[in-house]
């Protein structure tokens, strides 16, 4: 049916919806909520109909971002939608049945070409939650989500490394490693992901310093450039489902296991990565509680990387307590720089050289067992110091930027010691939901410094955390979590008294 088209400029956010008259839906029969193609010329896109009795004849009324996709045009054709096959295929996993190839490939398409709702991605997400998927459908997810979008070619071997998170202060052990990597000769153009769970992802953490948004053909301009660089992959169109599919987790506050394979190797996989280090954190308060659950993931992720002819390893690492000594974009960007420029916390410096040190060894720029050393070498050299600098420049950043020239969150409060004691524990959990409180990863300047790890001994009303935000109400909120998260725990030697009086 051809009908009118006009524009509307409300901003409804990732909510696909037109606006069409009555008169129209009662022609087509299509019901508020119903899904409606619209066909201008060869672009179609699907949206969901909403029904206004404001509008009168053959009108429809379009986004104002698509209405200039489809070439501001005077008509368009409206053609019912019927529900999607792929919608079948998620309810069949709800059920607990093994999807194959094509019916994974359908779904993810589904995904990338916005046919699904919100609703519907969360239900595959959480039938993935709550049934699993195997081996082979992790391969197949993967695959389906590499083939739904772009992939960069380049001329040399491309190395990376990946983090699977869940320790607040990650962020920015890439941010170390990688112009330590480069720094060698070894090609790493890493494509880094933004938070989910957590205070902030490496590329929030990069975006401090510089651009980490790229088209294709300035991602090709980069690699000329410079031998490494720390970017977001949201905007090359590499495995698009990934970013759709992250929207709705971040919502959710989920991130089952097969999609979170599948979102790392897929985006790999579309760098042309052929040799990938994974670095799974392992320990109470992490997302991999132990040894032995680290080890039944490692395999996992193994099994599908030789799946998809990755040359892959996995480190497990220590991840009980935040790395280093802060959380949050701004605040891991100053610990990270303060790091390459000789100084930092022992646990950053450790753990950046460890994995450095094993992609190395894996691009055979060091013997086997000596890539450590070789990148502590590197980084108190400065040599990854420097790399950094022109990392920052190539990608559009001030390569002179020094730790205090980054701004944090102008409003702070501080949390101090209640008791005289030994630091017993530093959560990761209570430290991310406050970081998230005060409004990271979106407020760059907000997080937490902390002054204390385990084992330390303070004195009553001795500083244990500070608390960044640019929002005094968000600050206020996050003050009066404190009590009731207990980020952190002390304990004196007399724990107890029984009975409690004589």
């Amino acid at each position: 049916m051809k009908v009118k088209a006009g524009v509307f400029s409300t901003d409804f956010g990732n909510l696909r919806l037109m606006l069409i008259s009555r008169d129209v839906a009662k022609v087509l029969d299509i019901c508020p909520g119903c899904r409606v193609k619209v066909i201008a010329g060869r672009r179609e896109f699907t949206f969901f109909a909403g029904v206004s009795d404001e509008l009168s004849g053959n009108k429809v009324l379009l986004p104002r971002p698509i209405y200039e996709v489809l070439g501001r045009p005077s008509d368009v054709e409206l053609v019912p939608y019927v529900t999607p096959t792929s919608v079948r295929y998620i309810k069949k996993k709800l059920h607990g049945s093994k999807l194959s190839y094509d019916e994974i490939y359908t779904i993810i398409k589904d995904v990338v070409s916005d046919v699904l709702t919100d609703v519907e991605i969360a239900a595959f997400i959480s039938a993935q939650m709550s049934v699993g998927m195997d081996v082979a459908e992790m391969i197949s997810l993967t695959k389906a989500m590499v083939e739904t979008g772009n992939k960069l070619e380049f001329d040399k071997p491309v190395y990376d490394m990946h983090s699977i998170g869940g320790v607040p202060g990650n962020s920015k052990v890439s941010i170390v490693a990688v112009p330590i990597i480069a720094s060698t000769g070894v090609f790493i153009p890493k494509t880094s992901s933004r938070a989910i769970t957590s205070p902030a992802g490496t590329a929030d953490t990069m975006e401090v310093f510089a651009r980490v948004e790229f088209t294709m053909d300035e991602v090709l301009e980069l690699s000329k450039k410079v031998n490494g660089f720390i970017i977001w992959g949201g905007t090359l169109n590499l495995a698009p489902a990934d970013d759709i599919l992250i929207r709705v987790e971040y919502v959710l506050m989920a991130d089952p296991l097969s999609q979170m394979i599948a979102s790392i190797l897929s985006k790999k996989l579309s760098m042309s990565v052929k040799n990938l280090l994974i670095d799974i954190p392992v320990g109470a308060g992490a997302k991999v509680e132990s040894l032995e659950k680290g080890r039944e993931l490692a395999s996992i992720f193994t099994q599908v990387g030789h799946g998809l002819e990755l040359n892959i390893r996995c480190a497990l690492t220590y991840g009980e307590q935040p790395i280093g000594y802060t959380v949050g974009p701004a605040l891991e960007a100053r610990e990270a720089l303060e790091t390459l420029q000789g100084g930092g916390p022992m646990s950053l410096r450790e753990k950046a050289t460890s994995l450095a040190g094993v992609v190395l060894e894996m691009a055979g720029v060091a013997p086997k067992g000596a890539g450590r050393e070789l990148a502590k070498e590197v980084l108190s050299s400065g040599k990854a110091y420097e790399m950094f600098k022109k990392i920052v420049s190539a990608q559009g950043g001030n390569p002179e930027v020094r730790p205090d020239d980054i701004p944090v969150g102008k409003h702070k409060a501080e949390v101090r010691a209640p008791i005289e004691g030994y630091v017993t524990g530093v959560y990761n959990r209570p430290i991310t939901t406050l970081a998230r409180i005060v409004g990271a990863p979106y407020d760059k300047g907000a997080g937490v410094k902390l002054y204390v790890k385990r084992g330390h001994k303070v004195r009553k009303g001795e500083v244990l955390m500070e608390i960044y935000s640019n929002s005094s109400v968000r600050l206020e909120e996050a003050i009066k979590k404190v009590s009731e998260l207990k980020p952190i725990a002390i304990e004196g030697m007399l724990l107890e008294m029984y009975p409690e009086y004589m």
